[in-house]
């Protein structure tokens, strides 16, 4: 098999009554997916062209929805497709690429969001050296390694991976999670330790991170005055409920893996579309509703667009 694996096929067993509900699935999954592209796409285009945008805080917002949307484009035309073929399968070598930008770009989205908690923080907690903290050369590099970093840690977990000895081709799921490691024969200890220490480096010290900046900014707000206050409430917490929004896709992914089988077929396949459906729909919402500046332009387009 390992002289064959580019030709080696996976079926995807984790779909439920496929054949009773395709065409229910394939359409609500077609409509989401266009949803995503839209409201994603749309608040980047006003950021792009509006000049009072350009500014960290929203180049961040428009570098998570553009990782939002090669995120699900990512997962959807297959999964879309796939409610329409008779065989549910995927090549090895496919199967391996969903896995690696699914990981690079999660790990992508919590350096972002890292990125824009500390921001928050210099634009709040130290506002005078704002301007020279997060010049256009601090925010270039904060983007290049919050997709660099992430890509460069899947890739080397992938090539740890590929020549791993595969027991079985079925996989319990419908994408190409961590669920792969249930095909392996044995499991490396080499992978498991650089799988531990690679969550360990990008998802947990992001989050710490996370935590201690708006714990700053709660504490400094809290002895200013209100209308630090204020400024704080309006520009942090879309970003604190995207995060909320991400680790519950995080959580999502964690238990359909480790506890999957202690699950129904069903219950792990609602875990999963939960799971890729409801953040990058969830991201342009937020942003498009609790940001005033992108709020007011998106009311301007669309006064526009129907008096056209």
């Amino acid at each position: 098999m390992d002289g064959e694996i580019n030709e080696t096929y996976i079926t995807l067993e984790g779909h439920v009554e496929l054949h009773k509900y395709r065409y229910l699935y394939f359409a609500v999954m077609l409509m989401a997916y266009i949803c995503i592209i839209i409201c994603n796409l749309t608040i980047v285009y006003l950021i792009w062209m509006h000049e009072n945008l350009h500014e960290p805080m929203y180049v961040f917002i428009a570098a998570l929805l553009l990782n939002a949307v090669v995120f699900s484009t990512n997962i959807y035309p297959k999964l879309i497709s796939d409610f329409l073929s008779e065989k549910q399968i995927v090549s090895y070598s496919a199967c391996y690429l969903q896995f690696f930008l699914f990981y690079s770009l999660s790990g992508s989205e919590f350096l972002l969001l890292a990125s824009m908690a500390y921001d928050r923080y210099v634009s709040i907690c130290r506002p005078l050296q704002y301007a020279a903290i997060m010049g256009r050369t601090t925010v270039s590099i904060f983007l290049t390694l919050a997709w660099l970093v992430p890509f460069s840690v899947t890739g080397v977990q992938v090539v740890l991976s590929s020549n791993i000895k595969l027991c079985k081709l079925n996989l319990d799921g419908i994408l190409c999670n961590n669920l792969i490691y249930n095909m392996y024969c044995v499991s490396s200890k080499v992978h498991i330790i650089f799988g531990a220490l690679s969550v360990a480096f990008i998802a947990f010290f992001s989050l710490l991170f996370i935590i201690f900046s708006y714990t700053r900014i709660l504490i400094i707000s809290y002895r200013s005055s209100k209308e630090v206050r204020k400024k704080a409430a309006q520009t942090c917490s879309p970003h604190l409920l995207v995060l909320i929004s991400f680790s519950c896709l995080c959580a999502f992914d964690v238990i359909i893996v480790r506890l999957g089988s202690n699950f129904t077929k069903l219950v792990r396949l609602i875990m999963t579309l939960q799971a890729v459906l409801y953040h990058p729909l969830l991201n342009p919402i937020i942003y498009g509703l609790k940001m005033k500046e992108i709020s007011r332009l998106l009311r301007r387009l669309f006064y526009q667009a129907k008096a056209q």
